[in-house]
């Protein structure tokens, strides 16, 4: 999820087990359901019958059938509806991609201390990879069946629904979404759109076959969140683009690192992008990156910290620490490189820094209470408070944002006409490697 230049000023998070890191800083974490049981009811099946001869009627003996267990599936249904717990069973999810740390940070691989900070964060990393691994199969399932002619909100829904499946929460009951969920909205974004359109109820949008659209999916287990996205187009004429952002993207996953400096990693990432164009109706456009969106570190609950990764070369000195999780995000252009806010709302959160205000309006203070309790920090739409049940909440969503209680973020867009692309991961900067947690064989 695409962040702008002026992040607030949070708490840091950390891979080694320092504050904030256990999930509690929402204060309504709690662990994953287990799922229902697998057995069914004993099922008794007296057989009763009438037996002939000596006038006397005998009743057989009841017995007693084995109850039968239901089968777990070991493979993963279209679409994905098969827990992730019950595919990995006993927490052992997948690892991301581990690299190993280089030049002055290469002892960290076998270093004693390192190893042992790493050995007592498996409640952090079982989390943000069961996390992971939903997201890796949701947007496999996304990526074969997304087509022209689906209208976003039908995109988005799919993959929302999936991701509460594999997750084992629906969202529907106070407090489940805090549990495991939705990182923050699902981003469906085209063309010159680049980030934070997500549809509201009502949207009549169609994909179409000329499109650029950029998915960008929010998977968290406990409020770990894994912030991954990629794009889409169906036609080969904007594959150039596609490459251009996806090379800057695994250029700055590739690059960060503990102690790294955030401005000279936003150079490593501006030379990749810079390097390729693209022929688009017979005009041939430079590919830009997009100076005024970064990636972001992520804290619990909060997808949005304190450090910012710029795409472009800049002064910042801020280094990169152990413990840090980041998300890597990167923009392309053919437009300006620049975007601002256009158009409807349709994402928001709730400021954890928010001023304490007299609400006057009943239903302002109505809707605050039911956004604490379904979601805390966590980022939700219009649509998510839809499913839920409320209802006529726009008057009092207005006023909380007009208070400073919650922040809305418009859709991001560049020049009109333009076409945009997005590629993220999320990397976790352990003691002893660097793990692209959401890291597939798709990207």
């Amino acid at each position: 999820m695409a962040l702008l230049e002026t992040p607030s000023v949070k708490k840091s998070d950390r891979v080694n087990g320092s504050a904030g890191v256990d999930g509690t800083a929402n204060g309504n974490a709690a662990e994953p359901s287990g799922g229902e049981s697998d057995d069914d009811p004993d099922e008794h099946a007296p057989e009763a019958t009438a037996a002939a001869g000596e006038g006397g009627a005998k009743k057989k003996k009841n017995k007693k059938k084995k109850p039968k267990k239901k089968k777990v599936s070991t493979v993963q249904t279209e679409p994905p509806s098969v827990l992730i717990s019950h595919l990995f069973p006993g927490n052992n999810y997948p690892k991301g991609e581990e690299v190993e740390y280089k030049h002055d940070n290469q002892y960290r691989t076998t270093n004693e201390e390192k190893r042992h900070l790493d050995n007592i964060n498996s409640d952090f990393l079982s989390d943000y990879r069961q996390a992971a691994e939903t997201h890796r199969q949701v947007r496999h399932w996304a990526q074969k069946n997304i087509k022209p002619g689906q209208t976003l909100t039908e995109i988005a829904n799919g993959i929302e629904d999936s991701v509460r499946r594999l997750v084992g929460h629906d969202g529907l009951s106070e407090g489940d979404a805090i549990i495991a969920g939705m990182g923050f909205p699902t981003g469906l974004n085209l063309d010159d759109i680049a980030a934070h359109y997500s549809p509201n109820a009502g949207c009549k949008t169609v994909l179409q076959q000329s499109n650029v659209m950029k998915v960008d999916i929010g998977v968290h287990v406990n409020g770990r969140i894994v912030d991954s996205a990629f794009t889409m187009a169906f036609d080969p004429m904007y594959d150039n683009l596609l490459a251009a952002v996806k090379d800057a993207t695994n250029t700055g996953v590739r690059e960060a690192g503990i102690d790294v400096r955030l401005g000279e990693l936003g150079g490593h990432i501006q030379e990749a992008m810079e390097s390729y164009e693209c022929e688009i109706n017979g005009t041939t456009y430079p590919i830009k990156p997009i100076g005024n969106i970064t990636g972001h570190n992520i804290l619990p609950y909060s997808i949005h910290g304190t450090k910012s990764v710029p795409a472009v070369k800049t002064n910042d000195t801020t280094k990169m620490e152990e413990g840090d999780v980041f998300a890597i995000e990167t923009f392309g252009s053919t437009g300006n490189g620049r975007c601002h806010d256009q158009g409807e709302v349709s994402h928001y959160a709730l400021r954890s820094d928010a001023p304490k205000v007299d609400l006057r309006l009943s239903s302002a203070k109505s809707l605050l209470t039911t956004i604490k309790k379904n979601f805390g920090t966590i980022p939700f739409c219009r649509r998510y408070l839809d499913r839920i049940g409320q209802e006529k909440y726009l008057l009092g969503l207005n006023n909380l944002v007009k208070s400073g209680i919650v922040g809305d973020y418009p859709p991001l867009v560049d020049k009109k006409g333009s076409y945009t692309a997005q590629f993220e991961h999320t990397i976790l900067l352990r003691p002893t490697v660097k793990e692209v947690i959401s890291r597939g064989e798709d990207y």
